[in-house]
């Protein structure tokens, strides 16, 4: 479903590269039909463990379109258009990227308030950011705070279907070469020992911003427990949403609920 009504101007896209120490972040900016304020708050697309800008497909244009603010999606180091990571996928990888990467991805692209809008490992990112940094409003979709059983099963079963179908060629369309080396980064991480006891609650009551927290009932990588733990463990508003007959990925799934209830919090926080 398309859910800018009918003659409503296609949004405005421009994709970039930022230019950081670790490598080239591949970007995309999409503002509004007629553009915007300077000092409107900038939703920030941050994607899940084996996504990228393209796997958004239209989600951020439609929100866009939506709300009527700009949006920046980008792809993380090895993801994507971006350049391929130069270290190994440590435990602490999602505090690199909440507390290096993104906050100077956002001083290059000149957003000062962003909303971040995170899906699995973006969501957990967005919650990591938010604790230490002012933001508007964020939403956490399918996002973890601990590491517990059904996600490594998850990731079991992720391995093969990696030798047993297509994914790897799937993946590929959006990754190329980096593709095994990103999909063995996440699922050896994620199983590792070292990572078994990862949990970030600690961090949760520093996010004061209003928060949605949304996952699908059925979500093959993370159960009920984690939308309870961040609605009870963050010091601002928590809106918790369990979305039936859903999975790992809402905003597909169950994109005629799901986003405009993301556009619907986003408008009632700017």
């Amino acid at each position: 479903m398309d859910y800018r009504p009918p003659n409503t101007p296609s949004c405005t896209k421009r994709d970039f590269f930022v230019e950081l120490p670790e490598g080239r972040i591949a970007a995309r900016r999409i503002d509004p039909p007629g553009g915007n304020a300077a000092d409107t708050p900038v939703m920030v697309f941050l994607h899940e463990a084996l996504g990228c800008i393209a796997m958004w497909k239209n989600v951020p244009e439609r929100l866009v379109a939506m709300t009527g603010l700009p949006a920046l999606v980008y792809d993380r180091h090895g993801h994507g258009l971006s350049d391929p990571l130069v270290r190994p996928r440590e435990p602490d990888y999602l505090d690199r990227e909440s507390f290096g990467i993104l906050p100077r991805v956002l001083a290059e692209c000149g957003i000062a308030e962003p909303i971040p809008v995170g899906h699995s490992d973006g969501g957990s990112i967005a919650l990591l950011y938010a604790s230490r940094h002012p933001v508007r409003a964020l939403v956490s979709e399918a996002g973890h705070v601990f590491n517990e059983e059904v996600s490594r099963q998850g990731i079991r079963e992720a391995l093969v279907a990696w030798r047993e179908t297509d994914l790897a060629q799937r993946l590929g369309r959006y990754h190329g070469d980096k593709t095994e080396a990103l999909f063995f980064a996440w699922a050896d991480c994620w199983l590792s020992e070292h990572f078994a006891a990862w949990n970030i609650e600690a961090a949760l009551p520093g996010v004061s911003a209003p928060s949605l927290i949304v996952q699908g009932e059925g979500d093959e990588y993370g159960t009920k427990a984690q939308v309870q733990a961040i609605a009870a463990g963050v010091s601002g508003p928590a809106t918790a949403m369990m979305v039936p007959g859903c999975n790992h990925i809402p905003h597909f799934q169950a994109a005629d609920r799901v986003l405009p209830a993301i556009a619907e919090f986003v408008m009632d926080h700017y």
